[in-house]
């Protein structure tokens, strides 16, 4: 009941290929491993352009809050 027979697997393939046709899905398939090499030369690209300029950054103050109490109304310890 959970499993898929080959014979399942054999009809949902061919009705796919009745419904766009082989040269649809070869199209399909074609623009999809164009987006994995864009993909894949974008991270790349993302790789030697941040490789060069890997100094180490300095650190940068981050500003308080200001209490609304002075100095003179807080209580010693």
């Amino acid at each position: 009941m959970g499993s898929m027979s080959i014979w399942h697997w054999v009809v949902v393939l061919a009705v796919v290929l009745l419904l766009f046709g082989r040269g649809k899905i070869s199209d399909l398939m074609g623009d999809v491993a164009k987006g994995i090499k864009s993909f894949k030369k974008g991270m790349a690209d993302d790789d030697t352009a941040t490789a060069p300029s890997s100094a180490p950054e300095t650190p940068r103050n981050i500003p308080h809050q200001v209490s609304s109490t002075t100095e003179a109304e807080k209580k010693p310890v």
